[in-house]
């Protein structure tokens, strides 16, 4: 379970297909507290821990990644020189400092504006259809692993939504999120708690 508050940006500096993908990520963290076994989030994809080493504040560690991962996350994010936004797995006792996040990724989203407000930057993306029932205007999103609250829905007639963020100074500079660009493709997931309300109300329209 994560909150999706990102610790450390991480780079993938070698990709090795064989019967799954193993990847290496290099991260600014300490490798005595990465445990083999251990999630991490990658960009909002919870993986396990392989190996690891390294040293502290130049830790490294290894991944394997499904092909059923690979299809559906966005495309490029497990190449080499990829940026990854990383968050640890919770622990007992542990902040609860943006909303409950899975590590699942629902679906793939795409950019389709980014401009400066201020100091700011407001971020349209498109969700897919699947998707918009489970968007609220202030609800919560995880975009690339990266909690967020939604400001603004729009609808579209072929059923897909865009949905709008603020991307304050500070979540652009510790995130991946301040170098998104018209086009690109996200992961993702949405709020559990829209999750279950919409079972629930699919439910009670049984009755």
């Amino acid at each position: 379970m994560f909150t999706g508050i990102v610790t450390a940006i991480g780079t993938v500096t070698e990709a090795d297909q064989r019967g799954d993908l193993r990847l290496r990520i290099s991260a600014p963290l300490d490798p005595a507290r990465i445990d083999i076994g251990a999630s991490i989030a990658c960009s909002g994809v919870c993986l396990t821990v392989v190996a690891r080493g390294g040293e502290s504040g130049d830790a490294w560690f290894d991944v394997d990644v499904s092909g059923e991962t690979v299809s559906r996350t966005h495309s490029g994010m497990w190449e080499t020189g990829a940026r990854l936004n990383l968050e640890p797995s919770l622990r007992l006792g542990d902040e609860l400092g943006g909303h409950i996040v899975t590590g699942h990724v629902d679906g793939i989203g795409q950019v389709v504006s980014s401009e400066e407000t201020g100091d700011s930057w407001k971020v349209i993306i498109r969700a897919p259809a699947e998707m918009a029932p489970y968007l609220a205007e202030k609800g919560s999103i995880t975009v690339n692993g990266v909690s967020l609250t939604v400001n603004e829905i729009e609808d579209q007639s072929d059923g897909t939504c865009d949905f709008m963020l603020n991307i304050i100074p500070h979540t652009a500079e510790v995130t991946t999120l301040g170098a998104l660009k018209q086009r690109d493709q996200v992961n993702l997931e949405i709020d559990v708690l829209a999750r279950y309300l919409k079972r629930m109300q699919g439910l009670a329209a049984q009755d």
